[in-house]
């Protein structure tokens, strides 16, 4: 299939031409910086990033909030889903666990999902998602939707990526806040305490109010929300949450920070295309074995 026919099949939003963009993207098949290049960017498009620990509850969240969204006056709304699995030890690829759980969207219509291996980052996303979003976005979704892996407090690149970051916790992660504070918290632009109908969820949801009254600026008072996923509580208040996230002036200046995250990984891609890493490999095992070896004068003399 040529550029030109996926580029049309991105913009009528045709699944197949949609898959086969992100499989050229992801596996960097040949021709995939030009059909990135040739894209009509949509940058309008907001991508709500979902982040958290393991067992926060994230993909029933999203479940959730797809729900809300395709049942209420916003039924025609096309909504992308990229579910950022573990990569499998022996496949290198996605494990899929996210888009098992997400069953329920797979045949509607206006809800694509996709899995993502994370191949190797431990930053809670794919290396390759920030491209895989410019193809979302060129296939007139209405919201795109990122969840990541959920590794912890490394987990967050994520803010490079969405223009509103939902930072899901449980009752259960009391202990770990005051842990996780200088990482993965400060980049929280919604606070969801999930599950809070257990024990506990009192006392931790003022926790993270109290968290989200020092992270706030006079642009955006960082809102927490309890939610019961299972149920649908507290879904509708996320939603407006999101909403009005995206119409702050605190999130208009965000986006040039994205935008800036995203061109320094393509530099970096572009500046290393021409490295075979196993040949790198190979000569620093060779050059170490001399007593002298210094990394830093290897890689003087060799770039």
């Amino acid at each position: 299939m040529q550029h030109e026919d996926i580029i049309q099949g991105l913009q009528k939003g045709d699944l197949k031409s949609i898959a086969r963009a992100i499989t050229l993207v992801e596996n960097e098949s040949q021709g995939w910086w030009e059909l990135l290049s040739a894209l009509p960017h949509h940058n309008t498009v907001p991508v709500i990033g979902f982040t958290g620990p393991p067992g926060a509850g994230k993909s029933t969240l999203i479940n959730a909030f797809i729900d809300y969204i395709i049942s209420s006056g916003e039924q025609n709304k096309r909504i992308a889903v990229i579910a950022v699995d573990p990569t499998s030890p022996f496949t290198k690829g996605s494990l899929l666990g996210d888009r098992i759980r997400m069953s329920q969207h797979f045949l509607h219509p206006n809800v694509y999902i996709r899995s993502m291996a994370t191949r190797g980052s431990l930053g809670g996303l794919s290396p390759k998602v920030f491209e895989v979003v410019d193809v979302l976005k060129s296939s007139h979704f209405d919201y795109i939707i990122v969840e990541t892996v959920g590794v912890g407090q490394s987990e967050v690149e994520i803010a490079g990526l969405a223009d509103t970051t939902v930072l899901v916790l449980v009752p259960e992660a009391g202990d770990e806040v005051q842990g996780i504070k200088s990482g993965v918290m400060e980049i929280a632009d919604v606070f969801v305490v999930n599950k809070a109908d257990r024990d506990g969820a009192a006392s931790f949801y003022k926790n993270i109010c109290m968290v989200a009254i020092a992270n706030s600026s006079h642009k955006w008072q960082i809102p927490v929300i309890k939610t019961i996923a299972t149920d649908g509580n507290g879904i509708e208040e996320l939603y407006l949450s999101i909403i009005a996230h995206q119409h702050t002036e605190h999130n208009n200046e965000k986006r040039s920070k994205v935008l800036a995250e995203k061109a320094m990984q393509l530099i970096r891609k572009k500046r290393t295309v021409d490295i075979d890493f196993q040949k790198l490999a190979e000569d620093i095992q060779n050059a170490s074995s001399k007593k002298d070896f210094n990394l830093y004068l290897f890689l003087a003399d060799k770039f």
